[in-house]
C-alpha cells in the first residue's frame, strides 16, 4: 500500500516541468540557470517547482558561489519505486482471484 508521502511524491512528479527537472537531475547536478536554458521556463516559475521538489525531499542544494546547484536524491525516488513493485507482485500472486457478486 502506498503511503500518504508516496502519494504525495507521485503529485509532486505528476506536473511535466517538475518531471523534466527530475530527469534532466537524473543525468547531472545543475544550476537554476541551467536548467532555465535546458527547459525554457522563466526563472520564477522553475524557483518555484524547485521549491517544491525540495520540499518533498526530490532534490537537494549545494552552495556554490552565488549559484544553488539541484542533485536529485534517488534513495526517494527508489523507495516510492519499490512501493509499485510490491504492489505489481501482489497483483501477479492474486492475478486468478475473484470475489463472488
Amino acid at each position: 500500500m502506498l503511503t500518504s508521502v508516496e502519494t504525495d511524491l507521485i503529485r509532486v512528479l505528476a506536473d511535466p516541468l517538475r518531471l523534466q527537472i527530475v530527469q534532466l537531475l537524473a543525468k547531472e547536478t545543475l544550476c537554476t540557470t541551467h536548467l532555465v536554458e535546458i527547459t525554457g521556463a522563466k526563472q520564477t516559475n522553475l524557483s518555484n517547482h524547485l521549491k517544491v521538489l525540495r520540499d518533498a525531499g526530490v532534490v537537494e542544494t549545494e552552495p556554490c558561489g552565488r549559484f544553488k546547484y539541484y542533485r536529485l536524491r534517488p534513495d526517494v525516488l527508489e523507495s516510492v519505486a519499490a512501493s509499485f513493485t510490491d504492489l505489481a507482485a501482489t497483483a501477479r500472486a492474486n492475478a486468478g482471484a475473484k470475489r463472488v457478486c
